[in-house]
Order: C-alpha cells, then sequence, then structure tokens
C-alpha cells in the first residue's frame, strides 16, 4: 500500500504483481526483482538461494545495502505480527484505501479468523 500511494505522489508506477510473484519484472522499484528474491528465499526457508540472493545484492549494491535489505525484511514481517498479537484491528479507513489492492492480491479470500 505504501509503495502504491507513493508512486501516487512521485508519479512512479509500481505494479504490485511483482510482489506476489505473478510478474517477473522489477515492479517498478530499482533492482526489485533481486529483493523480490531474496525475500522469496528468506520466506521460503531456503538456504542456499538466500545465500545467492545475499552474494548478488553484495556484488551489485554493496554490503550496507544487504544490511539495510535484510532490516526492511525483519521489520515487514514483525510489523503485521506485532499488530496480530495485540489484537490491532485494521482501521476502517485503511479498510476502504486498501479495497482495490487487497482484491487484485486476493487477500480478502484467505482465511485470516483467529481461533480461541
Amino acid at each position: 500500500m505504501r509503495l502504491s500511494m507513493s508512486g501516487e505522489y512521485t508519479g512512479d508506477e509500481y505494479t504490485l504483481e511483482a510482489s506476489i510473484g505473478t510478474d517477473d519484472s522489477d515492479g517498478g522499484v530499482p533492482h526489485g526483482q533481486l529483493f523480490n528474491e531474496f525475500v522469496e528465499a528468506i520466506c521460503s526457508h531456503d538456504d542456499a538461494q538466500a545465500a545467492t540472493a545475499r552474494q548478488q545484492i553484495v556484488e551489485k549494491l554493496g554490503e550496507a545495502a544487504l544490511v539495510d535489505t535484510a532490516a526492511v525484511i525483519a521489520a515487514f514481517n514483525g510489523y503485521p505480527r506485532a499488530a496480530d498479537t495485540t489484537g490491532i484491528p485494521l482501521e476502517d479507513y485503511k479498510a476502504d484505501v486498501t479495497e482495490a489492492m487487497r482484491i487484485e492480491l486476493g487477500l480478502d479470500s484467505l482465511n485470516l479468523s483467529k481461533t480461541s
């Protein structure tokens, strides 16, 4: 959501499909495909793929970029978990502005209900 809203502000175009693996482009983000490969490796616990992606990031962008990329992945992994564990609901205004994106990504079809 933030990326698409940033694009509206800057005039840049980003594709949500790149973030969910249905588009092999960079999604409008410099080195986006490389970053997606790293994210995919981390989320799928593929150590070999993660090592390859880490090496490519270091070779193309430097060690500082690897640290920044890993920190962003960790943060984005942690934020929703913190919200979920504290029971923070999606605010109405966020539901309204993310409706099209949630439909496009198929998020509303996921069973995210909590059981007691």
